[in-house]
């Protein structure tokens, strides 16, 4: 496949555009041979926590440098889908809640690149979008009402659970 079709496929994704799209291919190169999975691509461009051990201890550290052309790209392209209606924007927004802008920035950035390479990977691949209310429809509600009635418990109140009356 072409570097300009490759190059259209990836436009299709949100936050990359066509400038975007040419870093990714100049600096991955149009063949994933070399990237056998996407967590490779993912740890060689850096966008993977390191896990730092001493002893019994894990601590999670700084992710690293990596290609800095792309890690360039991925962060304006993460930025940019984070402020959409999309499943990008959705998982930015669900992840900054917790751990904060930067690190929601490079989970998003990594999703991208991980769809990159599918997208790449794949010659029939296109990328389909799965809308921002994914999580939402994808909610088991009987784990969610046993979550919540734990914590109502952890905070001293006595549940009763009655069906509401449709």
């Amino acid at each position: 496949m072409s570097a300009r079709a490759l190059a259209e496929k990836l436009d299709a994704v949100p936050g990359i555009g066509p400038a975007t799209a040419q870093i990714i291919l100049a600096e991955t190169g149009a063949g994933m041979s070399r990237f056998p999975t996407p967590e490779h691509l993912v740890s060689w461009a850096k966008l993977c926590p390191r896990t730092i051990q001493s002893g019994a201890k894990n601590t999670a550290g700084p992710a690293g440098q990596g290609n800095p052309w792309l890690k360039g790209a991925l962060g304006e392209a993460a930025y940019a889908a984070a402020r959409t209606d999309t499943f990008l924007g959705a998982r930015y927004r669900r992840i900054v809640r917790r751990r904060g802008h930067a690190k929601a920035l490079v989970a998003v950035a990594r999703s991208i690149l991980v769809i990159a390479w599918h997208l790449i990977n794949e010659p029939d691949a296109s990328y389909q979008e799965l809308g921002s209310d994914w999580h939402q429809r994808h909610l088991n509600p009987t784990r969610k009402t046993r979550d919540l009635v734990r914590q109502l418990q952890a905070l001293g109140h006595q549940v009763t659970l009655e069906p509401a009356a449709a």
